[in-house]
């Protein structure tokens, strides 16, 4: 058998001569330039958390409080720092199309450690991520 063989749902989804048909729509290719993989601008101001009615001071304090907590439990997993960084930009894109407001900061910080952790190649089990999140929180209540 192939490793490049396709599994999943994608595995059997008929292909045409354009790409993989998945539903009601075909897929061919990924067009990656710097153009559309960064935010636009108008996307920067207002976020939705801005939108929402949370002041500038509060969402950027949250931004960084999530920020450190992904460092802090990547350390607690010893993850490589390009882990965590990577953990850290997607907790921002997240934050620059949901609003804080809306969404918990420490349940998607874990979930951006979680998927970062399998993006970087450095897997943790997600039972490990759920302990240091809820221990890293025991010791904020502390403070």
């Amino acid at each position: 058998m192939e490793a490049s063989m396709a599994t999943g749902p994608a595995a059997n989804a008929p292909t045409t001569s354009e790409g993989i048909l998945i539903g009601d729509k075909v897929y061919s290719e990924v067009f990656l330039t710097i153009d559309n993989s960064l935010i636009p601008e108008e996307n920067l101001s207002p976020t939705p958390s801005m939108q929402d009615g949370l002041d500038l001071y509060t969402e950027t304090d949250l931004r960084i409080l999530g920020c450190e907590l992904i460092q802090s439990a990547g350390i607690l997993l010893r993850l490589p720092q390009v882990a965590m960084a990577t953990g850290q930009v997607l907790f921002h894109r997240f934050f620059y199309s949901k609003s804080f407001v809306k969404h918990s900061f420490e349940i998607v910080s874990m979930a951006c450690m979680n998927l970062a952790s399998k993006i970087e190649e450095a897997p943790r089990r997600i039972r490990d991520v759920i302990n240091v999140f809820h221990h890293l929180r025991q010791l904020r209540g502390k403070r």
